[in-house]
């Protein structure tokens, strides 16, 4: 025998929706704090750092190793034009408080490589104790809306590599976006350790071993009022 309940009130339903609402809510806070305090397990990744540009707000240093941090990679240029303003004072600050400090250079498909290069080897200085250069490689719309051809790219990387990493005296690291892979298939292409990102899992688009990944985009740290970058190097 089936026994029919009594069906729930129009008030009733709106307390218990209500109730499922805030729960779903109170959940979904959760999810993004912890989410914004994730880093990869040290036992995994006993190697782990930030990417820094002064787009990213001002740093703590001396807060940011307290907090664990190994090493930091900073923005010293952005295409043939802009060099970041903050690179001389925060490479000096980082290495008063005790990191090992490495250079990126965000290239511009759409620019000609050498200058490029020229901004970026008299940003940073010829240096011995710098970690590798790092060359970002990412698709920007806006920026570039008619990327270059397979060949056109090759070719312009390959000059950039090669006065960059004259200057540096050791292989550069691309800092390869998935989007410039899929385009490009670099990692096929340039024999170079490779630099990926994703947030929380660990990306497979290059197809061949990574050395350095950009894990969690949007660290909060008290080293910082604004998200970090925050990168684990794999062992």
């Amino acid at each position: 025998m089936m026994v029919r309940g009594k069906r729930m009130g129009s008030a009733a339903r709106r307390r218990w929706l209500g109730a499922g609402g805030l729960v779903l809510g109170v959940l979904a806070i959760a999810g993004w704090w912890q989410a914004g305090a994730w880093m990869p397990d040290r036992a995994t990744f006993p190697v782990q750092g930030i990417e820094h540009s002064a787009g990213d707000g001002a740093v703590n240093f001396v807060a940011l190793k307290a907090d664990g941090a190994d090493f930091v990679y900073l923005r010293a240029s952005d295409g043939a034009k802009r060099r970041d303003s903050r690179f001389a004072a925060d490479l000096a600050k980082a290495r008063e408080a005790g990191f090992q400090v490495g250079a990126i250079l965000r290239f511009d498909p759409c620019a000609d490589a050498g200058p490029q290069a020229a901004q970026f080897v008299t940003t940073v200085p010829r240096d011995a104790a710098l970690l590798p250069p790092a060359i970002e490689l990412d698709l920007d719309e806006a920026a570039c809306p008619a990327p270059p051809s397979e060949a056109a790219m090759a070719s312009e990387l390959t000059t950039l590599l090669n006065q960059v990493e004259a200057h540096a005296g050791r292989p550069a690291i691309l800092k390869l976006s998935r989007g410039f892979e899929k385009r490009y298939r670099i990692a096929a292409m340039i024999d170079r350790n490779l630099w990926v990102s994703a947030a929380y899992l660990a990306p497979g688009y290059p197809g061949r071993p990574w050395v350095m990944w950009t894990a969690n985009p949007r660290l909060r740290s008290p080293a910082s009022d604004e998200r970090l970058h925050w990168v684990v190097v794999r062992p």
